[in-house]
């Protein structure tokens, strides 16, 4: 087996078969061979398990997976990858790589078909610049998975695992609460990738909740108003929420004084029970 946490070994790989990054898809693939064990191994990777990588690099990260789970399915976008794939992964007989945009294939269909009523986990080492769109989708999506660890931009893993109602929390912070538990498992220095990016990562956990935190009569209307009272986060929330859902101000806020809150309350000191509620007071003037 190829030592992949091994820099001379991953050049040698990548030249023999002619491999440039691209900038374009955002690839740093790690190299710190702490780093994959200890993502598949708090990313719930093990016996028993089917995990979804997103992205694969030349594999790091995959044969970790493999090495615990049952089953792994990797979703790749860069088919340059999958001849270095055949070598590094030749020892692997339960990974399976395809080619596809994890935006656009149907992970609900590749789910059951792949892996049927087995437990499943998603992992992967997202590229920064798709972190929130990759995020939200597979939450949203409301897939039959147990968890999502990501590798992300440190900035946006404190945003994203940050308390709804905190100064860090942000529309994001809100929708990720709303359907999991996150948590930050541990920090990567920028060192860990080649080539190196000029920021620092993290790896967090996002735990699917059974049920939603708070009850709200539509949850798109919910979303909405977040999104227009983080909108202008140097107003009050009465200002966004007004120019994003079109609800005149007054009315916004006669709504937020019905929600026990002072009229120039700002977003990011709204606690989720407190969204709830605001929400079901607007829901009236909709």
């Amino acid at each position: 087996m190829n030592n992949l946490s091994d820099i001379g070994v991953i050049k040698s790989i990548l030249s023999r078969h002619g491999f440039t990054f691209s900038k374009a898809l955002g690839q740093n693939f790690i190299i710190n061979p702490s780093v994959c064990p200890r993502i598949a191994e708090e990313g719930g990777a093990r016996e028993g398990v089917g995990v979804i990588e997103i992205g694969t690099g030349i594999g790091v990260l995959t044969a970790e997976l493999a090495k615990r789970a049952d089953k792994v399915v990797c979703i790749e976008l860069d088919d340059r990858l999958f001849p270095i794939l055949d070598e590094t992964l030749a020892e692997f007989d339960n990974v399976k790589i395809i080619h596809g945009d994890i935006l656009k294939v149907n992970l609900h269909e590749i789910l059951k078909e792949e892996f049927g009523d087995m437990p499943v986990v998603v992992c992967a080492n997202l590229p920064y610049y798709i972190t929130s769109p990759v995020i939200m989708l597979l939450l949203e999506s409301r897939l039959n998975i147990e968890s999502v660890t990501v590798m992300v931009q440190k900035e946006a893993a404190q945003r994203l695992c940050a308390e709804v109602g905190s100064r860090d929390s942000g529309a994001v912070t809100v929708a990720v609460s709303f359907y999991a538990e996150a948590n930050k498992l541990f920090d990567v220095s920028r060192g860990s990738f080649m080539p190196s990016p000029n920021v620092d990562s993290a790896v967090i956990r996002l735990d699917i909740r059974q049920d939603a935190p708070i009850a709200v009569s539509d949850e798109k209307f919910f979303f909405r108003m977040v999104k227009a009272a983080f909108s202008q986060r140097r107003k009050t929330a009465s200002n966004g929420i007004s120019a994003g859902t079109g609800i005149p101000k007054p009315d916004v806020i006669s709504a937020i004084e019905a929600a026990g809150l002072p009229s120039t309350v700002r977003a990011e000191s709204l606690t989720m029970e407190e969204l709830g509620t605001l929400c079901e007071e607007l829901y009236k003037f909709r």
